[in-house]
């Protein structure tokens, strides 16, 4: 995908519109994750999923890394897949000994209504 220059001299893409239709913002110790609904230009859909982490530099300087994903509604239910797929690979093969409930900070509240019904996350 190739990218244009904004009035700002940043850059951006082509095909997207700069409109948040929704953000969700998940803070989860150093890094908060946001899930933010934009719109394309010709007003179909997608979600981005940004994870940010504070740094201080030697001087006290603070910055943000960030990572983007695009995702695209076409994805949706591919990527849910293979992500509920993952988390729970990686809940059954915890190391033992290690009880996965305990690692959120929050217990079984997940901060977005999800709950772990001992296999799998439900909203």
């Amino acid at each position: 995908m190739y990218r244009d220059r904004d009035d700002n001299g940043g850059s951006r893409d082509r095909f997207h519109s700069d409109e948040d239709i929704y953000s969700k913002p998940v803070k989860a110790g150093k890094r908060t994750y946001f899930f933010d609904v934009k719109s394309t230009k010709g007003g179909d859909f997608y979600l981005t999923i940004t994870e940010s982490k504070r740094k201080v530099g030697p001087g006290g300087e603070v910055s943000y890394e960030k990572h983007k994903v695009f995702l695209y509604k076409e994805d949706f239910i591919k990527f849910s897949t293979g992500l509920e797929d993952a988390i729970q690979y990686i809940r059954d093969h915890a190391p033992e000994g290690e009880d996965p409930s305990t690692w959120e900070e929050d217990g079984e509240n997940r901060g977005d209504g999800g709950t772990w019904n001992g296999d799998k996350l439900e909203f």
